[in-house]
């Protein structure tokens, strides 16, 4: 059941600020957060402080869902995720995940669409659901976002919510593309920018075909890399990055 709408005039009230299980993870992760990484937000005021919608940022660190999930709640909204299936299964970490209402993934086989319906579940209640676009860390060996996937856009379509891009930064030091180990020190200092909603207006309505699936992606992608793109200061690749074009496969580990 998603909580009442706040009073006529009433400012939100936080989601970080209702008790439940992610105070439990929060006490667990920030204190290490904190020790090693120094957040820096633009354009924080755009990030929902209610109501049900995606947050769809950039991926190329195997340590980004803690990153941007720790965002998030600084942000004031608990942070949920599409996660692989694989991780329900490890001892802990699977309670961990069921108990804050992550959703599990399959990535190939039948069940590709209980995803689906598990995020629709929580945007009913008015929650936000993390999806990473593009699938896996990005191919781009410059770490610009590569071409998308369709789940993220498919689920705002569906639902009638708002698609948020976000983009981060200096991730990388914290933890470089397929590295295993952190880097606490010396502090890092991580960008993080959230975008406006991305504009579906010509895509809903519209039957969601392929096409249709696509194009409203890569007009997600290039919203993402435009965010990332000011937090580099340079320019962003008039094209995402292709793997199939390139001869790569699309998950797994690539050696850079």
């Amino acid at each position: 059941m998603s909580d009442p709408p706040p009073a006529a005039g009433a400012k939100p009230r936080s989601e970080t600020r209702r008790p439940s299980f992610f105070w439990f993870l929060a006490a667990i992760i920030l204190p290490i957060i904190n020790l090693g990484v120094k957040y820096r937000f633009h354009h924080r005021e755009r990030m929902p402080q209610s109501g049900a919608f995606v947050l769809a940022p950039n991926h190329y660190s195997e340590i980004d869902p803690v990153v941007m999930g720790a965002a998030s709640w600084k942000l004031g909204r608990a942070p949920r995720f599409l996660a692989k299936a694989s991780l329900f299964k490890v001892p802990v970490v699977g309670w961990a995940l069921r108990a804050s209402g992550q959703i599990p993934v399959e990535r190939s086989g039948s069940r590709g669409h209980d995803a689906l319906r598990a995020a629709e579940e929580l945007v009913e209640k008015g929650r936000m659901v993390i999806v990473y676009p593009e699938g896996s860390l990005t191919r781009d060996p410059d770490l610009w976002p590569m071409r998308g996937k369709t789940g993220a856009v498919r689920i705002a379509l569906e639902r009638g919510i708002p698609l948020v891009p976000a983009a981060h930064w200096g991730t990388q030091a914290l933890m470089p593309r397929y590295g295993k180990k952190l880097s606490l020190f010396p502090r890092k200092t991580i960008d993080v920018a959230i975008g406006e909603p991305v504009d579906l207006t010509p895509y809903r309505g519209r039957p969601l075909d392929q096409a249709t699936m696509v194009a409203a992606t890569a007009d997600l992608m290039d919203a993402i890399a435009e965010l990332l793109a000011e937090l580099r200061g340079e320019p962003a690749p008039a094209e995402r990055w292709d793997p199939v074009v390139h001869g790569q496969k699309e998950t797994g580990r690539l050696e850079d």
